[in-house]
C-alpha cells in the first residue's frame, strides 16, 4: 500500500488556508487540494509491505516520547515542476521543532530499513497540482497565520482520476514537553 507520514493540519487552519486560495480568484488554473487532504509531509514511505506498516507505527510510538509539537508560520508559496504544469505549495518557515520532528522520524525509519524519499525536508502544504501559472506574480496576499499542531498520521494514499484519497491509519498526539 502507499503511505506517508505527515503532520495532520487543524480544521480550522485549513478553513484559513482554504481562505487564502480563494483569494486568488481565476487567476490561478490547476487542480485544488480539497481542505480535508491538507497536511505537511514529513516522510514519503511509497509502497509500504504491511509488516512494514507496524513498524512505522512503531517509530510514530517512539517519537511520543521525544518529539513536542510544532509551529507552522507561512513564509511564501513554492512549486515543483514546470509553470504551465506544476505543484502549488504554500511553504513553511523552518524551525527546530519541525527540523527535529522529521529527522527523528527519518532517522528512526532508516534504522529500521523502512524505505522513504530521501528528498531533502521542505515544510509544504500542497494547494494545487497541475497548475498553469499566470505571467507575473501570484495575487498571493493575506497569508494564513501561525498555527501549532501536534499530531502525526501514518496515511495510505490511493490514487483515484480525481486525485488522491487519504485514509488515516494511525495518528499520535505529540505531547507539549520541554526537550
Amino acid at each position: 500500500m502507499r503511505t506517508f507520514v505527515a503532520l495532520e493540519i487543524p480544521d480550522w487552519y485549513a478553513g484559513e488556508v482554504a481562505d487564502f486560495v480563494r483569494s486568488f480568484g481565476p487567476t490561478v488554473e490547476g487542480r485544488f487540494t480539497p481542505p480535508e487532504n491538507y497536511h505537511v509531509t514529513l516522510a514519503f514511505l511509497g509502497n509500504t509491505p504491511e509488516p512494514a506498516v507496524r513498524q512505522v507505527m512503531d517509530v510514530l510510538d517512539e517519537l511520543v516520547r521525544i518529539a513536542t509539537p510544532a509551529t507552522l508560520t507561512p513564509e511564501g508559496l513554492g512549486t515543483f515542476g514546470r509553470p504551465h504544469d506544476c505543484t502549488l505549495w504554500l511553504g513553511f518557515q523552518r524551525t527546530d521543532e519541525l527540523d527535529d520532528l522529521a529527522h527523528d522520524l527519518r532517522e528512526r525509519l532508516g534504522v529500521r530499513g523502512i524505505p522513504f524519499d530521501r528528498k531533502p525536508f521542505v515544510p509544504h502544504l500542497t494547494l494545487a497540482r497541475r497548475v498553469q501559472l499566470p505571467e507575473g506574480a501570484l495575487p498571493a496576499t493575506g497569508f494564513p497565520g501561525r498555527c501549532r499542531t501536534a499530531r502525526v498520521t501514518l496515511y495510505k494514499s490511493t490514487l483515484q482520476p480525481e486525485g488522491a484519497a487519504y485514509q488515516p491509519l494511525y495518528t499520535v498526539e505529540l505531547p507539549d514537553l520541554p526537550r
